[in-house]
């Protein structure tokens, strides 16, 4: 067979604009594909919903590929075993409730699950802005990473979503340009965006499964961006609330979404 560069070319761009144009309508618009946004990915995929993520790095995964101080372990409690036992994804006991787990499996394999559900990853992009219709929020815009890093003026995209979901991380970066755009009040206990706290692993465990959810109509945070926006604690390389976060914003807007269980 002999290769033609311009049918490569061809395929490239032709199936790309056909992923991306399915895409500009969703169910749901994740933004950031660290563990918890592909979890609830997954989760959301798997009851047909229609779902997108937004990466602005090459890579997913968020801080999980690098485990603690780049040994890449990571620690998982006993609570959300059952979450990388559903994923087929290896684990060790360690001692009475903590398990440990291979960082790049873990990675890849919730990567994978969730493309395999039905779930549309799009990586080197950033969010710049939402998109807000009578005081809700119904979905967002979006630029190339390399366009926001070289600072050039290139006008972005929109994309209409039911629901968003802030899974950026510590940064938390949707709901801070979204309450620096539209000096919102937030479903916080100030109502502004608190900031993270030190490290309490226990503590930021435990607050990020609990205050996951709506902040305000139409956006929703999952994983660290729980914490980043509530003021809670940061927890280091054990990421059971990460995944347990991820599945229950997944069962809240799959309820919203007259999906069911």
């Amino acid at each position: 067979m002999e290769l033609n560069e311009i049918i490569v070319s061809r395929a490239i761009i032709e199936r790309f604009a056909r992923k991306f144009s399915q895409g500009l309508e969703l169910d749901v618009a994740i933004v950031g594909a660290g563990p918890s946004g592909l979890v609830a990915s997954y989760y959301l995929s798997r009851a047909k919903a229609k779902v997108a993520l937004f990466e602005r790095k090459m890579s997913v995964g968020g801080g999980m590929w690098g485990g603690g101080m780049l040994f890449n372990e990571i620690v998982i409690q006993r609570e959300a075993k059952r979450i990388l036992d559903e994923f087929g994804i290896s684990t060790e006991a360690f001692q009475e409730g903590y398990y440990t787990a291979d960082s790049v499996e873990a990675v890849s394999t919730l990567c994978a699950a969730a493309c395999r559900a039905g779930a549309k990853l799009f990586n080197g992009v950033s969010v710049e802005d939402l998109m807000v219709r009578e005081e809700k929020v119904i979905g967002i815009v979006i630029n190339w990473t390399a366009v926001e890093m070289a600072s050039l003026h290139v006008d972005p995209l929109a994309i209409r979503a039911k629901f968003v979901v802030d899974a950026t991380g510590h940064p938390a970066e949707v709901v801070q340009v979204f309450q620096r755009k539209n000096r919102v009040t937030l479903k916080t206990p100030l109502g502004t965006f608190q900031g993270e706290r030190s490290l309490w692993a226990e503590a930021a465990e435990r607050s990020t499964v609990e205050n996951t959810g709506e902040i305000y109509p139409g956006l929703y945070v999952a994983g660290m961006a729980v914490n980043a926006t509530m003021g809670g604690y940061r927890m280091g390389p054990i990421f059971g609330g990460m995944l347990l976060s991820g599945e229950k914003v997944a069962r809240i807007l799959l309820d919203r979404l007259g999906y069911g269980k």
